[in-house]
């Protein structure tokens, strides 16, 4: 298995966060699930329990920098180690509106929160894993072809990105490698066929209409998967890909081409 005996914090138990989570418990990684929202956090680990998967939840507000580091120092404290962060911790963006039509405060929103709560969980983790000389920190992004309607979200995976890079830089001596996957949203992911709902209402076309004009545009002509997706990230978490930092992984079938 990839992720024996790894220890594995998620923090966002949504979708792709849960995808990723039954992933890596199945790979035989020790889960260690954070979300606000104790409920959801609760019905995926009674999941991953039910699936033989090694799992505990925890009830953890990703914005509140003592809360963070408070869990991340008891799960360090049990497991002797963390190997891995994927954050997966949504932004609370706002689409469906062109950018010279949004509030500053909806523009910024996401902006503001994706920067607080990756930093923070990333941060924390970090100082764990410089001193065992190994750890992977993950988050993802959308894939960086533009497109309208996409208000703060875009700029907010930017931000994102240039993060991941500068930590990337000052990590790698210590041998933590930052690793972030590139998407173009699974279309089996509920938020996600929310958000195309209203990108479809904002372009006077049909949900369906608008899924299919978005996976034609792709080499493959289709959208991953939320399982293809994690399946990814179980790679880029692995030792398989210990070279790999600073790294950008293209899990968009085609959407985005790598230049």
């Amino acid at each position: 298995m990839l992720l024996e005996n790894k220890t594995a914090v998620i923090y966002g138990a949504g979708a792709i966060g849960g995808a990723v989570a039954r992933a890596f418990a199945r790979e035989g990684a020790n889960v260690f699930l954070a979300s606000r929202t104790r409920a959801t956090v609760d019905v995926l680990a009674d999941q991953i329990a039910a699936e033989g998967g090694a799992v505990e939840a925890a009830h953890v507000d990703a914005s509140d920098e003592r809360a963070v580091e408070d869990h991340l120092d008891r799960v360090n404290a049990r497991t002797g180690g963390i190997d891995i962060l994927f954050d997966a911790i949504g932004m609370d963006d706002i689409q469906g509106t062109l950018i010279l039509e949004m509030p500053l405060e909806d523009l910024m929103q996401p902006v503001v929160k994706a920067l607080r709560t990756q930093f923070l969980t990333a941060r924390a983790a970090a100082r764990h894993m410089v001193g065992r000389g190994s750890g992977a920190i993950m988050s993802i992004t959308v894939a960086p072809t533009p497109v309208p309607y996409h208000g703060g979200f875009g700029v907010a995976c930017s931000a994102i990105e240039g993060l991941w890079r500068s930590l990337a830089a000052e990590l790698g001596p210590s041998g933590v490698r930052l690793v972030i996957l590139r998407s173009a949203g699974s279309p089996d992911a509920p938020g996600v066929q929310e958000t195309f709902e209203r990108h479809a209402a904002a372009g006077g076309t049909t949900p369906e209409q608008f899924l299919g004009e978005a996976s034609s545009g792709t080499l493959l002509r289709r959208l991953p998967t939320l399982a293809e997706v994690a399946d990814a990230a179980t790679i880029m978490a692995s030792d398989r890909a210990s070279a790999m930092t600073g790294a950008f992984a293209n899990v968009t079938c085609g959407f985005w081409v790598d230049v």
